[in-house]
Order: C-alpha cells, then sequence, then structure tokens
C-alpha cells in the first residue's frame, strides 16, 4: 500500500469562463502550477458571444446547488483556504456567506468583482451591498482592482502610491484584515504597482509594465497565487510577492486571443 500523500489543498468558489481566461479555470491552473491541490465550486457560467463583440451572458447556478457543492467540497477534504471570485447575485451571494460561517477558515481571499456587466442598475447595486456586508466582511484579504478600489474606499481618485495606501485602510474598515489595492495598467507611470495594506504597514510591490494593454487573467491569477501560497503556509507578503512574480511572468508569456485582450499563461512561471 503507497503511502498517502501529504498536500495542501487550494478551494475556489467562482465562476465559469469556457475560454478559459478568467474565474475557476484560471485558479485551477494557477493552483496546479503553485503545487496545490486545486478544487472548485462553480456559482455561474459566463459565455462569450464571437459573434456579437465579444459581449458575454451570465447565468447563475441555483442556489441550494452551490451548497451542495460546498458541502462535498468541505466534507471531503480538511479546507482552511478558499478564494471567493465572481458570484453575481444576491441569492449567491446569500448562500455562499452562510456557508462559509459554517466552519472555521484560516484563509479566506476574497476578488471583490462588484459589478456583473449586463445587469440592471438595481439588481447590481443590491448585489454590491449584499457582497460588502456578507463576504467581503468575513475576509482575511481581499485583491480589489483600480475601480474596486475606488468603490470600496469612496475615494474620488487613486493616481498614486499614498492613495492606494489610503484606500486599502478604508477597505479594511468593510472587514477584511488586508487588502492588496492592485494598480495594474490604471496606474500612472512605467511601473506595474501593487500595495499591500496588513493592518499595521504597507509594502509596496514594483514591476516594469509589459506592454500598453490589458490582458486577461491578470486579476484572477493574483488572488488565486495568494491563495495558493497562503494554503502551503506561506506568509502573507512573501505569498503576495509571488503571486506578483507569477502575474508578470504570465503577462509576459501571455497567449494570443481572438477576443480584445491576450491571455495570461500561468505555466510561464517557474518557482
Amino acid at each position: 500500500m503507497k503511502e498517502r500523500q501529504l498536500m495542501n489543498f487550494a478551494y475556489t468558489i467562482a465562476g465559469s469562463e469556457s475560454a478559459g481566461a478568467a474565474g475557476l479555470q484560471v485558479d485551477i491552473r494557477t493552483f496546479h502550477q503553485l503545487g496545490t491541490f486545486g478544487l472548485g465550486t462553480l456559482t455561474c457560467v459566463v459565455a462569450l458571444h464571437p459573434d456579437n463583440n465579444w459581449g458575454h451572458s451570465f447565468t447563475p447556478m441555483p442556489a441550494d446547488l452551490i451548497a451542495e457543492q460546498i458541502a462535498a467540497a468541505t466534507a471531503t477534504y480538511d479546507l482552511d483556504t478558499v478564494k471567493i471570485g465572481m458570484l453575481g447575485t444576491v441569492p449567491t451571494i446569500e448562500v455562499v456567506a452562510e456557508n462559509l460561517r459554517k466552519q472555521p477558515w484560516k484563509n479566506v481571499i476574497v476578488d471583490p468583482v462588484l459589478i456583473c456587466k449586463g445587469q440592471e442598475p438595481g439588481q447590481a447595486f443590491d448585489t454590491d451591498k449584499a457582497l460588502r456586508e456578507q463576504v467581503l466582511s468575513q475576509a482575511t484579504v481581499t485583491t480589489p482592482n483600480h475601480f474596486e478600489a475606488l468603490t470600496l474606499s469612496g475615494m474620488d481618485s487613486i493616481t498614486t502610491i499614498d492613495d492606494m495606501i489610503e484606500a486599502g485602510k478604508r477597505i479594511t474598515e468593510h472587514g477584511p484584515k488586508a487588502v492588496v489595492v492592485k494598480g495594474g495598467i490604471d496606474f500612472p507611470g512605467d511601473e506595474a504597482v501593487d500595495v499591500l495594506w496588513d493592518g499595521e504597514e504597507a509594502t509596496i510591490y514594483r514591476a516594469p509594465k509589459v506592454g500598453e494593454h490589458r490582458v486577461n487573467g491578470a486579476g484572477c491569477t493574483l488572488a488565486a497565487a495568494i491563495t495558493a501560497e497562503l494554503a502551503k503556509g506561506t506568509e502573507l507578503r512573501q505569498a503576495v510577492q509571488v503571486a506578483k512574480d507569477m502575474v508578470t511572468a504570465g503577462i509576459r508569456g501571455r497567449i494570443s486571443a481572438h477576443p480584445p485582450f491576450d491571455t495570461v499563461w500561468q505555466g510561464a512561471y517557474q518557482n
């Protein structure tokens, strides 16, 4: 009989994007590349429409099916680290939040997808409010992009590192213990800058920008890489550094695609 394999588990609760440029597909690839056993619960399906200017449609999973998936995952393995990605509807947010509260988690990483394209403004407002109050409040780490950081912090602009630090401080008021504010392509200058506010001090991460255009999957990859590293026991500041390095390598090694933007390749990163 073979000796049992000791394994670190990285779990994602996220949507599916069949082209593999975002969501659960990116998370699982990232988890695997960083040496963790990845598993996931599907919250919705996003379908791209190449014949309609690459627009997309959004179909949520029934709440009871999401609950069943979470119950199966958490009963099968001893999970303590989870990444929350796209949720998209109030019923989905409610069932995910309820199930998060059923057990203690060491790490809850929330990639706060605030707006689901195609939603009516009122529905989007309700979704955003529920996400902040029910899921973001349970986060140990959240990874907002430029738009999300503006929205969550209530700031008018984020154009300097000091602004990013201030945004991180304000976002912790929603409950997260730590915030990674992503500058990305939207941050002025030649460097892609991200800032970690851990509740006590700021850590600045810099890398030269690679090209002038967005690359699909960068945000998902960053949050998923932080998740995998925390699942392995890596200290938070180092986990963010690994994630930053992986995203930079993945953008350099990007995969050409027919939609408007290319796709991050997680396999370009080597430990």
